[in-house]
């Protein structure tokens, strides 16, 4: 059975730092692509972050320099770093096995002005 379990959101204010992680079992972990989306207060899903598996890294434009996706293949985990965090962050955040149907429950991230 696959599962992914999102940690390391909380309330932060702007400018500050989070790091999320996801821990990913029942899976072969290395062989996939990773992703890590998002859901602001009433909009749609949208895509943050996406980690291949050779470690090729593409963000959506307003991320860049800001996160950092990142795995660790021992620890079966991806992160996502964030920094320089504002309020328009604000949103669930959720992993995601790339091309599947498996997710995350999400972890909230509140950004306070």
């Amino acid at each position: 059975q696959v599962r992914l379990v999102e940690s390391g959101g909380g309330s932060v204010q702007s400018g500050g730092s989070l790091r999320l992680s996801c821990v990913v079992s029942g899976t072969i972990f290395s062989a996939n692509i990773m992703n890590w989306y998002r859901r602001p207060p009433g909009k749609q899903r949208e895509l943050v972050a996406t980690i291949s598996s050779a470690g090729s890294t593409i963000y959506r434009d307003d991320m860049k320099g800001r996160f950092t996706i990142s795995v660790d293949n021992a620890k079966n985990t991806v992160y996502l770093q964030m920094n320089s965090l504002k309020p328009e962050d604000t949103a669930v955040y959720y992993c995601n096995i790339g091309n599947t149907a498996y997710w995350g429950q999400g972890t909230q991230v509140t950004v306070s002005s």
